[in-house]
């Protein structure tokens, strides 16, 4: 109950939010699946793809919404949203597997991401796997600042910040085995009513993901 009434808190915030994050523990709980993650790595993904943006519901309506290119200033309290929402999960123990998705998923496999600059396996698996999920569908969904772009510009885009050493390239080569058949099809599960981890499950197994 706690989980749910802290996704729809996400969800008032900002409708933009609400539809990726569905997608995206989809995505994550997909990429889960494809990586042999199983039992609570699963839930945690899943978790993790509703509630990885939390953090927001604290960043001013000035800045989240802001049309135009932050200012370093304004980038610098964005970035915060990591760390502010540990500070929302961390005191429910039924989230505490949540929290360093939560806190890492914005880290870069070279050590130039945020807030702790990991590098590498240092960054939690699970905050890797949905990275890649959350950069993409970032990019091909339209925000207060910027136009949608194609599916095939973000995929080259998420292949050259990997050359250049952003993403962990293990993870990407799963993401890219799973866009054709399975995340480019993403939207024909969210428009299902059941949401639950299990429906999402049933859906991947029905495309063939194991």
């Amino acid at each position: 109950m706690i989980f749910f009434a802290l996704a729809q808190a996400v969800e008032q915030r900002d409708l933009h939010t609400a539809t990726h994050c569905e997608r995206l523990a989809f995505i994550s709980v997909a990429m889960g699946m494809i990586a042999g993650i199983e039992g609570e790595g699963l839930l945690i993904l899943y978790r993790g793809g509703y509630m990885h943006d939390i953090g927001k519901v604290g960043i001013p309506d000035s800045i989240l919404f802001k049309q135009g290119k932050l200012t370093p200033e304004e980038w610098e309290v964005m970035c915060t949203h990591t760390t502010r929402g540990v500070e929302i999960c961390r005191h429910l123990k039924s989230l505490a597997p949540v929290v360093p998705v939560i806190r890492h998923h914005h880290e870069r496999w070279d050590g130039s991401g945020y807030p702790d600059g990991l590098v590498g396996e240092h960054i939690p698996l699970l905050a890797r796997l949905l990275q890649i999920g959350d950069i993409y569908d970032a990019l091909t969904s339209e925000r207060p600042y910027k136009e949608a772009i194609s599916p095939a510009r973000a995929l080259r885009i998420i292949r050259e910040e990997t050359a250049r050493g952003w993403r962990d390239p293990r993870v990407a080569e799963l993401f890219f085995k799973l866009h054709k058949d399975v995340i480019s099809k993403s939207d024909q599960f969210i428009l299902g009513s059941d949401r639950s981890l299990d429906a999402m499950r049933a859906a991947l197994l029905r495309m063939q993901v194991k």
